[in-house]
């Protein structure tokens, strides 16, 4: 038990950043605690925050959690129920209720100079388009699925695609989606396997497999290396886009064009 409750405080430690602001919000917490006057309001942002992370710490809580069929890797997601940030900006809004100039200012600074400018962040990028996801993504999606052509259409992407592939287009179907993308999903997936476990992409293999699948696209990262030659494997080359190459399956594709013939006369 006590190794459960030391876990369950590391994630918390690290949930929290030990940065300055939520030093900011343990403040506006002990304010709340004590000025207060809307019981609602006190019992939302006051006693429910206080309650949650006791329950969080506790270790039955969280082999309740894992016995109820959830990923015990996600526990963490508990502490999203804390909404630290509105406690933090409602506190110090009412702490310098009486004095609003120079307490917003004052806050502000605080806020500001505790935390991170989030577009310093390696996870941040400017977005090149209005939908955010990458250029190269939006121009293999219309090259495989013009707009306004109907029928089914299947493409195996690299792992790095896979997302924002379904994001732009969720008409474009997949072979193996966010299951295989992430690691904490032991599964096995033939297409995934060939496209992504090796080393080399063997043309042969793959195609065994995503013809399976009827794939009637196969689009290959610029860094991958593959072995056979593609046409004489029998795909067609239709475009390189940003040096992700991107080929068609005319097997595949008869297959599926035989396929919605046969539905539109049935």
């Amino acid at each position: 038990m006590y190794g459960i409750f030391m876990e369950s405080l590391v994630i918390f430690k690290l949930y929290t950043g030990m940065r300055p602001l939520i030093v900011l919000a343990g403040l506006a917490w002990l304010y709340l605690l004590f000025a207060e006057k809307d019981k609602k309001i006190k019992t939302l942002y006051v006693f429910a925050p206080v309650l949650i992370l006791l329950l969080f710490l506790c270790p039955l809580s969280r082999k309740f959690f894992v016995a109820a069929g959830l990923d015990g890797a996600t526990y963490y997601r508990v502490l999203w129920t804390i909404p630290l940030g509105v406690i933090t900006a409602y506190g110090l809004c009412r702490m310098f209720e009486k004095h609003r100039r120079i307490g917003l200012a004052v806050s502000s600074a605080l806020i500001i100079f505790c935390g991170n400018l989030v577009y310093k962040s390696a996870y941040i990028s400017k977005a090149e388009n209005l939908y955010h996801i990458p250029d190269t993504v939006v121009r293999i999606c219309d090259l495989i699925a013009p707009e306004g052509v109907q029928g089914q259409v299947m493409a195996v992407v690299p792992e790095e695609l896979v997302y924002f592939v379904r994001q732009y287009n969720a008409a474009i179907r997949m072979p193996y989606g966010r299951e295989m993308v992430e690691g904490q999903w032991d599964y096995y997936n033939e297409v995934h396997a060939a496209m992504e476990e090796t080393e080399i992409i063997d043309l042969e293999e793959l195609m065994e497999a995503t013809r399976k699948e009827y794939c009637q696209y196969i689009v290959i990262n610029p860094t991958r290396q593959v072995k056979g030659d593609p046409e004489e494997l029998g795909l067609q080359f239709l475009a390189d886009i940003d040096g992700y190459r991107v080929y068609l399956d005319p097997v595949a594709a008869a297959q599926v064009e035989s396929w919605q013939q046969y539905y539109e006369e049935d």
